[in-house]
C-alpha cells in the first residue's frame, strides 16, 4: 500500500510540473490574469475537497492534492479572460459531483476536468469559446476588449489554419493557452509517457485513431494538412494526454486502454467533421466512461481468475509435496 501511495504522489508531481510549465506559457501570452484564473480554480478545488472530506469524516492527506492538478487542467482549457466566479463554480462541481459523490479519489469514474468543462459548455458556451488574441494582456479585474473565435473553430469550418507551422508549435494562435502550446505539450507527452505517469495505451490509441481518421476522411485540402491541423486543434493533444490517458480513468492494461482511447478519438473526429463542434474529444471522454468501466471490470474478472488458478496450482503443489514427503515413511512401515 505504501508503494502504491508513493507511486500516486510521483504521478501527481510529474503531472503538476508539466501543467505549471503550461501555466508559464499562459502567463507569457495572456499576462497575470491567466495565472490568477489558475489560482482561483486551485483554491476553489482545495476548499471544496476539504469540505467534502470533512462531511465524509475523512482526513485531508497529501494524496488529495490531486484536486489541484484537476483544477489547473480546467483552467488551461478556459479563455484567460473567463469569469472567475463561473470557473470556481465549475471546479466545485468537478470535486463534488464528478468525484466525491462517487466515492472520491480512490473510486474515480469521471474525469473531474472533463465534467467541469461540459458543465460550463452547457451553460456558458458563448463565453467559453471566445478568446483574446495571443499577447493581448487583460488586467485582473478588467473586461476583455475584442474577442475572437478559436483556431479550432476556423479549422472546423474552413479546413484551414491561417498560422505558420512555427506559430502553431509555439502556441501563437487563438484558443485555450494550455491546449494550443503544441511544442510544450509534445515535450510533456514524452516526459509523462517515459515516467509512466499517464496511460501509454490510451494516449497512443487516441492519437493513432485521430491520425487514421484524418487520413481516411481528410478534413482539409491535403491529407498531410488534415493530419497536422487535426492534431493541433480541438484540444486533441491536450485532452488525449490529461483526460483520456488519465491513469485514474483509463483501463490499467495498455491493450484495453488502447482501444478505449482509439474508439473515443474516432467518435470525436466524426463529431467534429459532421457538426463542427469544438473540442469534441473532451465531451466524448465523458460519454465513453462506460467503456472504460467495462474494460476495468473485465480486468478485475481476469485478475480474479488468475488468482484462483494460482491458488489452486499452489494447493496442488503443496498436496503433491506432502504425498512425496510421506512416501518414504510408508515404505519403511511396509519393510517392517
Amino acid at each position: 500500500m505504501q508503494n502504491k501511495t508513493r507511486s500516486e504522489r510521483f504521478i501527481w508531481i510529474d503531472i503538476m510540473v508539466t501543467l505549471l510549465t503550461l501555466e508559464l506559457m499562459n502567463y507569457f501570452y495572456y499576462g497575470v490574469r491567466a495565472v490568477v484564473l489558475g489560482s482561483v480554480c486551485a483554491g476553489a478545488s482545495v476548499i471544496a475537497e476539504l469540505i467534502c472530506l470533512r462531511l465524509m469524516k475523512r482526513r485531508f492527506t497529501a494524496d488529495d492534492l490531486t484536486c489541484v492538478s484537476d483544477a489547473l487542467i480546467i483552467a488551461l482549457m478556459l479563455p484567460a479572460t473567463f469569469d472567475f466566479g463561473i470557473a470556481a463554480l465549475a471546479c466545485v462541481f468537478a470535486v463534488v459531483a464528478a468525484k466525491n459523490i462517487f466515492g472520491g479519489r480512490l473510486n474515480m469514474i469521471f474525469s473531474p476536468a472533463a465534467a467541469a468543462y461540459v458543465f460550463i459548455y452547457t451553460s456558458w458556451k458563448s463565453q467559453l469559446l471566445m478568446f483574446t488574441e495571443p499577447h493581448v494582456h487583460t488586467g485582473v479585474f478588467e473586461k476583455a476588449g475584442s474577442l475572437v473565435s478559436s483556431a479550432s473553430h476556423s479549422f472546423n469550418i474552413t479546413g484551414k489554419l491561417g498560422y505558420s507551422d512555427f506559430e502553431i508549435l509555439l502556441g501563437n494562435m487563438s484558443g485555450p493557452a494550455g491546449a494550443v502550446s503544441i511544442l510544450l505539450l509534445s515535450v510533456a507527452a514524452v516526459v509523462l509517457l517515459f515516467r509512466r505517469s499517464v496511460s501509454a495505451g490510451a494516449f497512443i490509441g487516441s492519437i493513432s485513431a485521430t491520425v487514421i481518421m484524418a487520413l481516411i476522411v481528410p478534413a482539409s485540402v491535403t491529407r498531410a494538412d488534415s493530419v497536422k491541423y487535426t492534431l493541433v486543434t480541438n484540444m486533441v493533444l491536450f485532452a488525449s494526454l490529461y483526460i483520456i490517458a488519465d491513469r485514474r480513468i483509463a483501463p490499467k492494461r495498455d491493450y484495453y486502454a488502447f482501444f478505449y482511447g482509439f474508439f473515443a478519438a474516432i467518435f470525436s473526429y466524426i463529431l467534429v467533421i459532421t457538426t463542427a463542434k469544438e473540442n469534441a474529444i473532451v465531451l466524448v471522454s465523458l460519454l465513453f466512461t462506460p467503456i472504460a468501466l467495462g474494460f476495468k471490470n473485465l480486468e478485475k474478472h481476469i485478475e480474479l481468475t488468475i488468482q484462483k488458478e494460482q491458488a489452486e496450482a499452489a494447493k496442488n503443489v503443496s498436496v503433491s509435496a506432502d504425498v512425496s514427503a510421506g512416501a518414504p515413511g510408508e515404505e519403511a512401515e511396509a519393510d517392517e
